[in-house]
């Protein structure tokens, strides 16, 4: 499983969060502690908002605590949103287009979970693609289909109902497949303005997820592991919720899969 961290306030130079603490996103990268695996050695990404709409984004395939371009961008870019991501592959290859986060226009989104028997129904989920979405497919990971899956279930004007959605596309597809649906699913996604995240699972073992409040008001960060466990006051999210966090605050909801309306190809 990966580890990722994501920041909404006022602006902050990244390293703030992601390398200058003592448990940051780069000591995650090699000593997790909350993960199936405590290396998450198989590439790094950033996305990060300024004076554009869209992110800015920086992937690469080199384990992050062995990046040193990557500890500079840190230290120079300042940002009152940016979500960061280390990798530990659950199958797919070791590429650039296979690392997180994934964007799409003004969209991003990072993934810690797994879409369980993935292999036996990609194919079903690739193809329940509209035309236009299938052709942002970029790599191979499920990760990046589950993003195209949000997308394609009206993301843009309804989040929280599009993850909703998108889950039960993959559910379903599993159960045609004749799988019994096995799916991890923490995720941090943004459109610039909002920050929201989701962590769910079909089993009683949804990957971790807490919030906090960042220097004493200046922002909230959410994360799939605490970076400062002696400084923060870190809130876990229980499993089943829908994050929302804006500059008026945090909500937090209910997440459950609504039914899916399919029309498979092939």
């Amino acid at each position: 499983m990966c580890r990722w961290a994501a920041y909404l306030g006022e602006a902050v130079f990244l390293e703030d969060i992601l390398t200058a603490p003592c448990h940051s996103l780069i000591a995650q990268s090699h000593c997790a502690q909350e993960a199936k695996s405590p290396t998450n050695g198989d590439g790094f990404g950033l996305a990060w908002y300024g004076e554009r709409p869209e992110p800015g984004l920086y992937r690469d395939i080199l384990p992050a605590w062995s990046d040193p371009n990557l500890k500079s961008l840190c230290r120079q870019i300042k940002s009152s949103l940016f979500l960061a991501h280390v990798r530990a592959s659950t199958g797919s290859a070791t590429s650039r287009m296979n690392c997180h986060p994934f964007t799409s226009e003004r969209w991003s989104f990072m993934h810690n979970g797994q879409i369980g028997g993935f292999e036996k129904i990609r194919r079903a989920l690739e193809n329940s693609l509209s035309d236009a979405v299938f052709d942002q497919r970029e790599g191979t990971t499920d990760s990046e289909l589950f993003f195209l899956l949000m997308i394609d279930e009206g993301l843009s004007s309804d989040p929280q109902g599009a993850v909703s959605r998108a889950t039960s596309r993959v559910l379903e597809v599993s159960r045609r497949a004749g799988l019994e649906p096995a799916l991890k699913l923490t995720a941090a996604f943004s459109d610039g303005q909002a920050l929201y995240a989701v962590r769910y699972a079909t089993d009683a073992q949804a990957p971790t997820l807490y919030t906090s409040i960042f220097r004493k008001g200046a922002g909230r960060c959410i994360v799939s592991e605490p970076f400062d466990r002696e400084g923060g006051d870190w809130q876990a999210i229980p499993p089943s919720s829908f994050v929302t966090m804006t500059s008026d605050g945090t909500s937090i909801r209910p997440f459950a899969p609504t039914a899916a309306k399919l029309a498979l190809v092939g």
